[in-house]
């Protein structure tokens, strides 16, 4: 016998010559598989029947194979030529046909399951009998609802769908997730995360990772992220929720990914967030008038309304007094002296600095010098300085050396330019933006009244 013989290959069998284990392996092949299945010669008589077979009918394939026909035993005797008419009359017809028919289990209970038959021909191509493939309809049905579901959700779903393979590579997006990520369906395949998100990776690669390891989290999650984009990137806020897929071909759980589904809801969480925020800055202000009102020194009820302000909104501030006038108000440059500030080094309360000091050395152009002469709020920021010329930007302007973010206030009462507060934030807060500047416009109202009381208190000596 030559090599090929001996490693079982059939290349170079004879004429006639059986392959080595064919039976076997053909019982092997039609007992592992998922469907019941069965077959007919031409005469009709049962050839075969596997163990799927013998599941959902309760026959064994000794019982099975060598009958003629399905009557009285697989199918009811009434039933039975309408069946078998069916069955073989695809033996006359090319392709496969499908139908549906009530089968009796050995019980005597009846099951409806879907078949689909074929003929089975010889060497020559002609008809010697019929196969037949079934499998309880309604298991059929769930297999049909689950495919539907699958291309309904990676076409019409109106919200985010991505199939992540093990490597946290999108594997499948529908119409909705490609147009978040700002890219095409095909284009977005196989890239890693980090082309797409500028930010906001790690924590969903995280929340990948984990879901891939420990399952499903028990509920969604918003996830921040910025996408990248032609006009820049864009803060996106996904409420997302993950899902392990798993084979349900292995014999132990393995993982093929993570299907992630997902709705853009940024406005609405703004939207919350502002609320919150204002909310907030309401009660804030309500509580600064309650302890105000209890100070008898008007310069202390001015440091009260400036520290219930510094709360979530601000690390230091600094309240500048006007000396000699300004140009708001009559001729003269503008000088400012500090009367307050919070402490240096630590979050603590503002103390009053005296009412009276030399003026603060403000250079021409600096953000409280034009928030005085314009009596309107100034903005400043660092930008984009490495930490050491961040520190100079911030002493050159006489503040704490880690602000990067500054936020000036004019103070006016009856009619008058009073000072300016500033409001001076870190680099680990963001600028102050322009819903910021009216809440610092409405302390510095309340700080501007008590500066002028205790101004026209001291002018009376009551």
């Amino acid at each position: 016998m030559n090599a090929s013989r001996r490693s079982g290959t059939t290349d170079e069998l004879g004429p006639g010559e059986p392959a080595r284990g064919g039976p076997d392996l053909l019982a092997t092949l039609l007992d592992g598989m998922d469907a019941a299945l069965c077959a007919f010669d031409a005469d009709g008589v049962v050839t075969h029947w596997n163990r799927e077979a013998e599941r959902i009918l309760g026959w064994t394939a000794a019982e099975a194979v060598g009958r003629r026909g399905l009557a009285g035993w697989a199918v009811r005797t009434a039933d039975a030529a309408e069946v078998e008419a069916r069955l073989m009359s695809v033996m006359a017809s090319t392709g496969r046909q499908v139908h549906e028919s009530a089968l009796l289990t050995k019980s005597g209970g009846r099951v409806l399951v879907r078949i689909q038959s074929a003929a089975v021909r010889d060497a020559a191509g002609r008809p010697a009998g019929v196969y037949c493939a079934f499998s309880e309809v309604h298991t059929q049905i769930d297999l049909e609802r689950s495919i539907a579901l699958s291309e309904a959700l990676f076409e019409n779903a109106s919200w985010g769908v991505v199939l992540v393979d093990a490597d946290l590579r999108p594997a499948l997006v529908n119409v909705h997730a490609a147009r978040a990520l700002g890219t095409g369906r095909t284009a977005v395949l196989g890239r890693p995360l980090g082309e797409l998100l500028s930010q906001g990776v790690e924590e969903l690669e995280s929340a990948l990772t984990h879901v891939l390891a420990e399952g499903a989290p028990p509920a969604p999650a918003d996830v921040w992220v910025s996408v990248r984009g032609e006009e820049g990137d864009q803060r996106r806020c996904w409420h997302s929720g993950f899902l392990r897929l798993a084979s349900p071909l292995a014999e132990e759980p393995a993982p093929l990914g993570v299907g992630w589904l997902f709705q853009d809801v940024t406005e609405v969480r703004r939207q919350e967030r502002e609320a919150a925020l204002l909310r907030f800055r309401s009660q804030q202000s309500h509580r600064a008038a309650r302890a105000a009102a209890e100070c008898e020194d008007p310069r202390e009820a001015a440091t009260v309304h400036l520290d219930f302000a510094l709360a979530g909104f601000a690390d230091h501030a600094l309240i500048d007094r006007t000396v000699g006038g300004v140009a708001a108000d009559g001729p003269g440059p503008v000088r400012l002296v500090r009367t307050a500030e919070t402490p240096a080094g630590g979050p603590g309360p503002s103390a009053l600095t005296g009412k009276a000091g030399l003026p603060v050395p403000y250079g021409d152009g600096h953000p409280a010098v034009q928030c005085a002469e314009r009596a309107a709020s100034v903005r400043a920021a660092a930008g984009a300085l490495d930490p050491e010329r961040a520190r100079a930007w911030a002493l050159a302007r006489q503040w704490p050396p880690d602000a990067v973010h500054a936020l000036c206030a004019v103070l006016r009462s009856r009619g008058r330019t009073l000072g300016v507060v500033t409001f001076l934030r870190g680099a680990g807060r963001g600028g102050f933006e322009r819903a910021d500047a009216v809440y610092a416009e409405d302390v510095a109202v309340r700080i501007a009244a008590a500066l002028d009381l205790a101004e026209r208190w001291e002018e009376t000596g009551a």
